[in-house]
């Protein structure tokens, strides 16, 4: 790969107006570094020195201090922090900023698609987060509880968010556009008692339902005891009294005064499933100390998010942008954006309202929107004032050219950095990302995270520039993932099994002549639809689950807006005919299963998967097959005759 097709030349440097009062800059000067790079190559030499000063920085509060910054006696895998320190995040959120003018400051602005508004201040968070604890204790919760999120983007889900933290329990975000079928399997995966669930949902003014949905997931899951729903919508709704509890009638005749759990630093804070490429979805454990720290340290270093800054970052609360969303903004004092609606309705301005609206100086986006905003030109962005912005964040998927340069020419006026971020949810943050100290190019990462020891690396594991390697993690950091919920093997088989004491991460990455950093994709077969990861094995066990259906692969192929789009090859039951009817059935399955946006775009009836001697589906021969492109070595079938087969029966590309 050329140089050029890295992303050319440096088209965004640092002003006085961006490095001065920094994050990075104010960390340099308290450290004695003069440049990013040196203290980089310090925080990675020394990671536990580098994030005892983090902490400082971030003013991290303990109500016992830890004696031991990093324990690896069990290996890099296995490091623990902050070990014999007691704290608890919701303090450093919210309770450390009571009595103080922060007390009366902005945390959360919020707007619904309806067009309602509403904020909430530090004190106001801090009570309506008391009241919901009380309640969670008043129903027999506490103390190592794992609580699910069912719900829209509201007010409602960062104080549910909030109140599980700090009583104790354990958080378990769900996207609110999952299925029956994949809320039940992680409810039951994780022994949930309670679930934050809500009536309904708007979207392109219509009213989604939820209530339904979480009842069916239910079903499956008997550990659930209590279901606290917040009226959004106002839709009549199925009720199971005892078990179901209106948010209105429980929460707001609580006291607003509620002790804070005090818990170790490493504890379980939350649980957040992410699909692999084998298997049930993964849930990666994070604790107190881990990933709050490093999602405001990403915030702080990268973004460089101030007091005075607002963040919104367009998400939901099942994808791990969510929570990092609302523990970085509330440990640096600064304030959130909540949207609960599509970003084009009514019309194609309403992201660039939002950003006038609500004074937004750091607006996260993902290019898979940006597509879908650019086709319709400059006057939409044009007919609103977003002086305020002073930076863009982006996440989900490897960007293209021409998205890349209209969001940073038109929007940004090419004055205003586009901070690109990449790793994932069991990093609890980036890999790597831009900052406001460093220049950039299109489509490219200044390095990585100030805290992030990666490197690109050949088959040997030897380090490679200005050609495509995998990218690897060398050192720990503090929000690393614990493991995998109760499936510690399948944590080290799927990041540490490769290299020695490597984290392998699972993207192909290159890093350029002028040391710019780029990620060009999954070195695995995790499918990105418009940024969410899926597993393809969550899917081919719907499809199979099917009495028509032998076995099924799923594979992600490229889509024009949302950067992969999900196609599923299908063998069938023998006495089934492959009808187009039946294709309709099974996308309509997955889409009930696993939500209206990982709808397959395309199902495929063929005779046989290509398979090894030791019947893996090789998935990549699949996708190649299907997109008439070239299978590479096909020595390990056992059947290649089919590979030509597939290709016959796709459809006209």
């Amino acid at each position: 790969m050329s140089e050029f097709e890295f992303g050319g030349e440096i088209v965004w440097q640092p002003t006085p107006e961006y490095v001065d009062g920094s994050h990075v800059q104010r960390f340099m000067q308290a450290h004695g570094f003069a440049s990013w790079q040196s203290l980089h190559e310090a925080a990675i030499a020394d990671v536990g020195w580098f994030w005892a000063e983090m902490l400082k920085h971030l003013d991290i509060q303990f109500y016992k201090p830890y004696s031991q910054i990093l324990d690896i006696s069990k290996g890099k895998a296995w490091a623990r922090w902050c070990l014999g320190g007691e704290m608890n995040i919701v303090h450093n959120c919210l309770d450390k900023w009571m009595g103080t003018p922060q007390e009366d400051r902005i945390a959360l602005r919020w707007e619904g698609e309806e067009g309602a508004t509403r904020t909430l201040t530090y004190g106001q968070l801090t009570s309506e987060v008391n009241r919901t604890a009380n309640a969670l204790r008043s129903l027999g919760l506490g103390k190592g509880d794992a609580i699910g999120l069912y719900m829209p983007m509201t007010p409602e889900i960062a104080i549910a968010l909030l109140a599980i933290a700090k009583i104790g329990g354990i958080i378990l975000p769900l996207f609110s556009g999952y299925g029956a079928g994949a809320v039940a399997t992680r409810l039951a995966d994780a022994g949930a008692k309670a679930l934050f669930a809500a009536d309904g949902a708007y979207r392109r003014g219509r009213v989604v339902d939820m209530k339904s949905i979480a009842d069916q997931a239910l079903a499956q899951a008997p550990t659930v005891q209590h279901v606290i729903v917040h009226r959004r919508v106002g839709t009549d709704i199925p009720w199971q009294p005892g078990r179901d509890h209106w948010w209105h009638e429980l929460i707001p005749e609580q006291d607003t005064a509620a002790p804070t759990a005090r818990t170790d630093a490493e504890d379980l804070i939350m649980i957040i499933y992410t699909s692999g490429t084998t298997g049930r979805p993964k849930g990666a454990v994070h604790t107190h100390c881990g990933f709050p720290v490093k999602a405001a340290a990403d915030i702080a270093m990268g973004l460089d998010l101030r007091q005075d800054d607002v963040l919104y970052w367009m998400t939901d609360m099942g994808w791990m942008m969510g929570p990092w969303e609302v523990f970085g903004t509330l440990l640096l004092g600064s304030t959130m954006v909540f949207y609960d609606g599509a970003p084009d309705y009514p019309d194609v301005e309403r992201l660039w309202k939002l950003v006038e609206a609500h004074g937004i100086t750091h607006l996260g986006v993902s290019p898979t929107l940006i597509r879908a905003l650019m086709v319709h030109g400059e006057a939409p962005v044009k007919h609103h004032d977003l002086s305020c912005l002073r930076a863009f964040g982006s996440t989900g998927e490897p960007w293209n050219p021409d998205p890349w340069m209209w969001l940073f020419q038109v929007v940004g006026e090419s004055k205003r950095p586009i901070i690109n971020y990449s790793g994932g949810t069991e990093i609890s943050g980036g890999i790597l990302m831009g900052n406001v100290v460093t220049p950039l190019k299109p489509m490219a990462f200044s390095g990585p995270n100030i805290d992030m020891a990666a490197d690109v690396v050949d088959d040997s594991g030897q380090s490679l520039r200005g050609a495509v390697g995998e990218l690897v993690i060398r050192e720990p950091w503090i929000g690393m993932t614990r493991g995998f919920w109760k499936d510690p093997e399948r944590y080290i088989q799927s990041y540490w099994s490769r290299f020695p004491d490597v984290w392998v991460h699972g993207d192909f990455a290159a890093v350029d002549k002028d040391d710019q950093w780029y990620i060009l994709g999954r070195s695995d077969d995790t499918i990105k639809v418009a940024g969410k990861r899926l597993g393809p094995a969550e899917v081919e066990s719907i499809l199979v689950g099917h009495p028509a259906v032998l076995e099924a692969g799923a594979i992600g192929v490229p889509h024009a807006v949302k950067g992969s789009a999900l196609v599923c090859a299908v063998v069938l039951t023998p006495g089934f005919d492959p009808t187009p009817e039946l294709a309709a059935e099974l996308r309509a399955l997955v889409s009930a299963q696993m939500g209206k946006a990982l709808k397959p775009q395309d199902i495929i009836f063929v005779p046989d998967l290509p398979k090894t001697r030791n019947a893996k589906v090789m998935r990549r021969v699949l996708r190649a097959a299907y997109l008439d492109q070239p299978a590479g070595d096909l020595s390990a079938l056992v059947n290649p005759e089919v590979v030509e087969e597939l290709r016959r029966m796709a459809p006209a590309r």
